[in-house]
């Protein structure tokens, strides 16, 4: 099974960031419910192309965030009543990029409905491409 999210190896966030926001994500929409297993850290690695390393960073990340428990012999479960708590750190994650992307924005002297027209543009081709796509574009890279 495909996993619900994406990376971008050209992004400023770290891919390990990426993989905890888009399982945390997928958490917080139920995607894995609550004593689910996770994908292997090597099934996630293969399907993303990602070093395994970097994918075991991501779900530490999430183990300490309670969200997830290894158990022995089965690999990482999600734990019961994750779901909300989930959803509330992916906001925080979100939050975080466009607080980013608006101080950005604030320092080129752009106009709030010119940052949003590109928030939404953002939104549409994140939902519409590729992982190979997203791989071989560059982050400053203009359509």
């Amino acid at each position: 099974m495909p996993l619900p999210f994406l990376v971008n190896p050209n992004a400023p966030v770290p891919i390990f960031r990426q993989i905890a926001d888009g399982l945390r994500a997928a958490i917080g929409r139920g995607g894995y419910a609550s004593g689910e297993l996770l994908p292997s850290v090597r099934a996630i690695a293969e399907d993303l192309g990602v070093n395994p390393n970097t994918v075991h960073k991501a779900i530490a990340e999430l183990e300490r965030e309670g969200l997830v428990a290894a158990e022995r012999g089965r690999g990482m479960v999600v734990l019961s009543g994750t779901r909300a708590q989930a959803r509330a750190s992916g906001d925080e994650a979100v939050m975080q990029h466009l607080a980013e992307a608006a101080r950005l924005a604030a320092a080129a002297h752009m106009e709030g409905e010119r940052f949003e027209q590109l928030a939404r543009r953002a939104m549409r081709a994140a939902s519409t491409q590729s992982p190979r796509h997203l791989a071989q574009e560059s982050p400053h890279e203009h359509r």
